[in-house]
């Protein structure tokens, strides 16, 4: 395929493709499907080798948030059924941290529901920091704690932050169609905020929620545009009790072009697998490993996830290997923020991103059969005296 050798040509180059040439990779037909795979493998393989980074979420703080974004189980006015628990102490966050870095994870992410914190949140949240990185050497955290007010970034990068988490989820054009207590504007903002501070910007995208292809289009290249370190690429999960819990769209197939399409547009970033992909996947979940070198591991927010040790298994069935503390995730060019002139400048983004595109129209598919039994609300872990998952 023509296509395929030219956006492996490109990725290899660092060069973006067009947005025509990211549409034409979503509208591939499931016959094609493994040439993409393994066409956006290569480009994989070329960055980060057979290497497989593991992450852990830890939910400071679960449900009690203010926002309306509809995909999430912990907006506001939601019936869920999820846990719900104010702030975690700091060792209790360590403790639970600890579990998913015996299980091989190299980063913690700590996550808290709400708007954005206060200054007192800050100081909760960098108390946590300083004791995970007191009994863990080596490990990373990252903190996603919504909305950024000036000085924060500043603030949890003094307290040994790596990194900030602000996703983008969806397209400017349709984000007031998902959440109306905040603006795109807002979480871009926060995104550049964290850049600012020394931060690695970490910010991705949910797939499944009724989106175009070129919405997804859209908001990969703006993430990329925004030089974000590392991309999560979501699955919706369509908790019941959320205005998107008949959203069921996606099928394996159309979950590994959406990883593919991102690893071309993204081809020396930290492509990660989020939420929703055991939901998603299923048993593809091995061939989504040649397209992203990330994954979480064990339960999410506040859903179960895949057991640990079967990641742990599929990650060595699928013949990848568990990124190690002394070994660094991010290709030598993109160390230290940025990834340079050849893919980050302005001009780049409009020479090689900007030309004017046509739609094209996505392969026609069934709609799959809702798989409800799937969705499991997480009663395990941080928040409850139950053993984590990992």
């Amino acid at each position: 395929m023509d296509l395929l050798n030219t956006l492996v040509d490109k990725g290899l180059r660092r060069e973006l493709p067009t947005r025509d040439e990211a549409l034409a990779v979503l509208a591939t037909s499931d016959d094609e499907l493994l040439d993409v795979v393994a066409a956006a493998g290569k480009v994989r393989r070329h960055w980060f080798g057979r290497r497989v980074k593991l992450n852990y979420l830890v939910n400071l703080k679960s449900g009690l948030c203010p926002e309306d974004c509809s995909y999430c189980s912990q907006r506001l006015g939601a019936d869920t059924g999820i846990l719900k628990y104010t702030w975690l102490k700091p060792d209790e966050a360590s403790k639970a941290a600890a579990a998913g870095l015996a299980g091989g994870a190299k980063r913690v992410c700590l996550v808290a529901s709400g708007r954005g914190p206060t200054d007192r949140d800050v100081d909760r949240v960098s108390d946590t920091i300083k004791t995970i990185k007191e009994e863990n050497e080596g490990v990373e955290v990252c903190a996603c704690l919504g909305l950024l007010s000036d000085g924060q970034a500043e603030r949890l990068r003094g307290a040994g932050a790596d990194a900030y988490n602000h996703n983008l989820n969806t397209s400017e054009a349709t984000y007031g169609d998902i959440t109306k207590t905040h603006t795109y504007a807002d979480r871009v903002d926060t995104v550049q905020k964290a850049h600012a501070a020394g931060l690695s910007a970490c910010s991705g995208l949910i797939s499944g929620m009724g989106e175009t292809d070129k919405d997804l289009v859209d908001v990969v290249f703006a993430l990329r545009q925004l030089d974000a370190d590392s991309v999560p690429v979501n699955f919706l999960i369509p908790f019941e009790g959320t205005p998107l819990a008949k959203e069921w769209n996606l099928t394996p197939q159309r979950c590994l072009r959406i990883l593919a399409m991102v690893r071309f547009v993204c081809p020396d970033i930290e492509v990660r697998i989020a939420g929703g992909r055991e939901l998603h996947l299923r048993t593809l979940q091995p061939l989504a490993l040649h397209l992203a070198n990330s994954i979480f591991l064990g339960d999410y927010l506040t859903s179960e996830g895949q057991a640990g040790k079967a990641d742990l298994e599929m990650i060595a069935d699928a013949g990848f290997e568990v990124e190690t503390t002394d070994q660094v995730t991010l290709p030598e060019h993109r160390r230290g923020g940025g990834c340079g002139s050849v893919c980050g400048s302005e001009e780049s983004a409009n020479s090689a991103c900007g030309s004017k595109e046509a739609e094209v129209p996505a392969a026609e598919a069934e709609v799959p059969e809702a798989r409800t039994d799937l969705v499991a609300v997480r009663r395990r872990g941080a928040g409850t005296d139950l053993a984590p998952n990992a």
